[in-house]
Formats: C-alpha cells, structure tokens, sequence
C-alpha cells in the first residue's frame, strides 16, 4: 500500500507492467531465508473458524476478461467458531495470492521478496464448526483496496469475527493483486495494464475510475444475492441476513458506501480512507460518485488518515452534506493510508528485521504506534457495527466521549 492511494487505482498506476509479468503464479512455500510475519492476536471471546467460496455468477460475462461469459469471486467466511484448537490455522495468503501480491509490491521502499508472503499464518482455523450457543450473528462484508487481496484486512476482520459476528471478505477478480481459485489456478490484477492504456488522457482515467467502482459494486450485490445459497451446511441459518454491514478501505471503502447507496440491504458502513469520487487525489473536487453526490440515509462512519476530514475530501464533504442518517467522522493522529490495513502491523517487523529506516516505516504507516493504531481501529468498528447491527456498544467511543482513545479525533 502506498502511503498516498487517494484514488482507486494510485497504487497501481505506479506500476511497471514488466514487474507484473517476470513474476511466476506461484511461489515456493515458506523459502529459506525470508521472514515471516505474525499477526496480531484477536480480542473478543470466540475463536474464529473460516471457510472459503468460490461464487459464480452466470448472469454477466466478465468485464474485465470479456471472452469470459461469467463472472467468478472468491470469497473468504470468518465465524464465531467451538472446538477450533482441533483444525489448523488458516494461512493468510495461499501461494498464488503471495507471488502476485510480491509482485505488485505497493509498499513503499520495503524489499517485499525478502518476505515469505505465504507463510504468515491466521489466528481462524479452518473448517472449525460454527459455535452454535450464539447467533444467528450478524454479518460484515468487507472489500479490499484496489489492488489489493481481500486477505490484507485480516487484523481487522478475524477481530470482529472474534467478537461474534460472520465477516466475508470479498476477492475482486483481476482488480485484486492475485486471486487464487480452487485447484490452483491464479488469476492476475489487469489494472495496470488497463491504466497504462488509460494514461495520460483524464477522461478516459476518470472512465476506467468507475468502471472498476461499477464492478466492484456489482461484485457485493452479487454477493449478497448468492450468500444464503452458497453457505456450507454448518453454517446455515447461523447468519442474520436482515443485519448486514459492510466496511472496506480506500477503493473498499468507497465500494461499502456506494453499495449502502445502491442497495438497502446494507444497513451500516464504514469507510477507512476511501475517497468518494472519480479523482486521482484526495483533495480534488468534482467527479462526484451518487453516493457522494446524492447522500446517505442510514448509518455511516468515515476514519481518515491525519489530515483527511470535510476540509481536505471534497467526496466526503459532499457526502455529509447530503445524508439525513447517522453519521460520525475521525482520524488517527499521525495515521497514514496504509495504517487500515495489514501493513500496519507487517511494517514495523519487516523494517526491525531488514534493517530499514525510520523514514520507510513513516511513510508506509504513519508516525501513530502501531499497537495504539490496531486497537483504536478495531474499537472504533466495533463500536459501530455493534450500535447499528445489535443495537448496543459502546455508546461513549463514537460520541467522543471516551478518553481511552487519545488518538482518535471527531470531525464535523
């Protein structure tokens, strides 16, 4: 993630498509001499089981892949879980996902083939049953940024899985860095490819800006089309489909607000760093998405970056502006854009071990300690998803006024 991904495809812009194709669909597992990186350990009460889909939708082809007469997602489902010490812990990023993800490497100034991408291990055991003594517990999408796998929000989503809720986190097809699907196969991001054509020409830019917003929401409507049929037996009638939520960052968290716009079914959403318009930079106006320009009627929150609030996101001053429902806005003192993500807590162990400048974590992560960043984060969501989806929480938090937080500032 680069520190500076305002727009959906900044990341990607940058680059070079022969980094893409010198790059096999997958790497060698847990090579000699590389690191390995931990997550960090999950709060609520439950252990996390997890399960993975492959979704069809025959109803369009492909947008991105237009010989393709279908569209395939995978997707990934964390759950409250019982008896999960039995089943193994579930790797963050198989190795096809890896390989692409140290591919494209948008993290700024780190050696991503000095990592064992593929080693990192989750704290969700797969295949573990369901606890059944809760629920049905409510449901939690969550989309990733562009370029990004759906498996770099794990920090945050195993956490709320953790505190009882259902997350499913959603793969892009050939948005995401790579996807890989059952039996292996690997399906690279076309993103960069389809940016090189676009560039410099600003319209045609702003055409591919939301195509992929398009797709992406088309994607989670799928999504919230196939998920009763698709669930495995264990699962069923354990998910309350009538208390939807859905967060993502940067171009996730644009999907999880205009989908809330396009589709009633989302009742809450939040939006970590994602500009709301067809721009290239946070702060510039116009190009307005519908759901900026149009508002919202049911709850959303914004978390910015430090310096992203109404005064700098023209998106997001829109958005206020136009919505009649519950709303709140804050930023993480000394945030950067990556710190919603996984890098948030791969940074500060990469750069220990390798070595690398104070200046490289900075840029990536932001000055805010990481430890402070991922527990702010995780309570803030949280207390939102817990207020709109369950109708409790910790009520104190998103009024601003709690003290527990000292990095947390409200906008308005």
């Amino acid at each position: 993630m680069q520190t500076r991904r305002a727009a959906m495809l900044s990341a990607v812009a940058a680059v070079t498509l022969s980094a893409i194709s010198t790059r096999t669909a997958s790497a060698a597992p847990h090579e000699a001499g590389l690191l390995r990186l931990t997550l960090p350990a999950l709060t609520g009460p439950h252990p996390v089981g997890t399960v993975s889909l492959r979704l069809v939708d025959v109803s369009r082809s492909d947008p991105w892949i237009t010989s393709q007469p279908y569209r395939e997602l995978m997707i990934s489902i964390r759950y409250p879980a019982r008896a999960a010490g039995a089943y193994p812990t579930a790797p963050q990023m198989l190795p096809g996902e890896a390989a692409g993800f140290a591919a494209l490497n948008s993290l700024t100034d780190v050696p991503s083939d000095q990592v064992d991408w593929s080693a990192t291990r989750t704290h969700a055991r797969e295949g573990a049953p369901v606890d059944r003594d809760g629920g049905p517990y409510p449901v939690v999408c969550y989309s990733p940024g562009a370029g990004d796998p759906r498996s770099m929000g794990t920090t945050l989503c195993d956490d709320l899985a953790s505190r009882g809720y259902v997350v499913v986190t959603l793969d892009h097809t050939y948005d995401a860095t790579a996807v890989q699907f059952p039996g292996g196969r690997v399906e690279r991001t076309v993103l960069p490819a389809e940016f090189a054509k676009a560039y410099p020409d600003l319209d045609r830019i702003t055409a591919l800006l939301q195509k992929t917003m398009a797709v992406r929401v088309a994607d989670t409507r799928f999504l919230l089309d196939e998920l009763p049929h698709a669930l495995p037996t264990d699962l069923r009638g354990r998910l309350d489909l009538d208390r939807i939520g859905m967060f993502g960052q940067s171009a996730g968290g644009f999907t999880a607000l205009q989908a809330m716009h396009d589709d009633p079914r989302i009742a809450a959403a939040a939006d970590l760093d994602g500009v709301l318009a067809y721009v290239q930079d946070d702060s510039t106006p116009g190009n307005l998405s519908t759901v900026a320009a149009d508002g919202l009627d049911r709850p959303f929150l914004l978390i910015g970056k430090d310096g992203n609030d109404l005064g700098t996101v023209p998106s997001w001053d829109s958005l206020w502006r136009h919505s009649h429902g519950w709303h709140r806005g804050l930023t993480l003192h000394g945030a950067e854009h990556a710190t919603y993500t996984d890098a948030e807590a791969f940074i500060p162990q990469i750069a220990h071990r390798l070595g690398l400048p104070r200046r490289t974590v900075v840029e990536n992560i932001g000055t805010i300690a990481p430890r402070r960043a991922i527990n702010a984060e995780r309570a803030c969501l949280a207390a939102f998803f817990d207020r709109w989806l369950r109708g409790r929480g910790d009520e104190a938090l998103l009024d601003g006024l709690s003290d527990r937080y000292p990095e947390v500032r409200f906008f308005s």
